[in-house]
């Protein structure tokens, strides 16, 4: 028997709280992680909430993690990770590893149904475990207590980024400046590249200047989005409100892309012709894989890219998803653990 001490909801809404289980027997190609850091992300509120409908109580929830191996399963010990080594654990757990997608080293879109880090007991535990491949180890050079949120918030914003291929010589926007687009300003402007940051929070400027954006657009202002036509190469959503989009179409230059990472709701309405002239396109992603948050981690490491956090306590995570909550956090949370 392996009991895991975590902080589970009991039922959709509920605070959270102290909850033991019994982990079973260690999985031939599971590893055991300690846990040392775990941010707080949206959608461990939006699962806690039971929003998307498929969550299952209590719920562990926790999935931006930071910790280190303790224990590795029969098939997992000769895939390059050691006991003790410092590792880190995103939104997925587990994949199937036989379907087309992931034997293409598409893991993210496993046709076979992956398992969320969450409905497989997260992070906000001492401890948990996780398929070997999604296991991600970490550079030394990376800034531990800051990084759990990279493997969430910041492969989601890093993953349109090589999908499309941004070099430092590309322009990109970034609409909405919190948890992911904070992130992604940073990790643009180690990339090199002209960034645009559009928000609607004047106050938040000189912070968006010194994270490294180049300009600062006030998105409620019709007058000044119209004076950006045919500028981007890349434009990324990070915002789950409806806008009007119409202006942020129109701001790509030829061959711009209108990338979205933000879950909004309501269907983009795009005239076709914005489209068709200049060869135009629009797409979305959700986090990468197990190669992409690799990819991440390093080059965040030898960047020196670090998310913009508040610390506290895994005993005070009630306070700290209610500081979440009301939309206060500047800008990820990150949870350490004092079992």
């Amino acid at each position: 028997m392996s009991k895991i001490k975590s902080y589970a909801a009991p039922q959709a809404g509920a605070e959270l709280e102290l909850y033991e289980y019994d982990a079973g027997e260690l999985k031939a190609e599971d590893v055991e992680v300690q846990v040392d850091y775990c941010g707080i992300c949206h959608s461990d509120l939006s699962m806690i909430d039971n929003e998307w409908g498929f969550s299952q109580y209590p719920l562990v929830a926790g999935h931006e993690i930071i910790g280190r191996v303790v224990a590795l399963g029969n098939a997992a010990q000769d895939k390059g990770l050691k006991v003790g080594q410092r590792v880190g654990i995103g939104w997925t757990a587990r994949s199937c590893g036989h379907c087309d997608a992931c034997i293409s080293g598409n893991q993210i879109n496993c046709l076979e149904g992956s398992t969320p880090t969450i409905m497989n007991k997260g992070g906000f535990a001492d401890k948990l475990r996780a398929d070997w491949q999604w296991v991600i180890p970490l550079p030394e050079s990376i800034d531990i207590e800051s990084a759990g949120p990279l493997l969430c918030g910041g492969i989601t914003v890093f993953k349109p980024l090589l999908m499309h291929h941004v070099t430092a010589t590309s322009r990109v926007g970034v609409i909405g400046i919190g948890g992911l687009g904070h992130i992604a300003i940073k990790l643009l402007h180690a990339m090199g590249c002209e960034v645009t940051a559009f928000s609607s929070n004047p106050a938040k400027e000189k912070e968006v200047l010194a994270m490294g954006a180049d300009k600062v657009v006030n998105s409620r202002d019709p007058e000044l989005l119209k004076a950006l036509a045919g500028q981007f190469d890349l434009i990324i959503n990070t915002v789950n409100v409806d806008l009007d989009w119409q202006p942020y179409f129109e701001a790509l230059a030829h061959g711009g892309n209108f990338h979205t990472v933000g879950a909004v709701m309501k269907p983009l309405p795009v005239p076709a012709f914005t489209l068709i002239g200049g060869d135009r396109s629009i797409s979305g992603s959700a986090t990468g894989t197990p190669y992409e948050l690799r990819k991440l981690m390093k080059f965040a490491g030898r960047k020196k890219v670090s998310p913009t956090t508040e610390l506290y306590p895994m005993s005070k995570i009630n306070e700290a998803i209610q500081h979440v909550r009301d939309g206060k956090a500047r800008y990820r949370v990150v949870l350490k653990a004092d079992f």
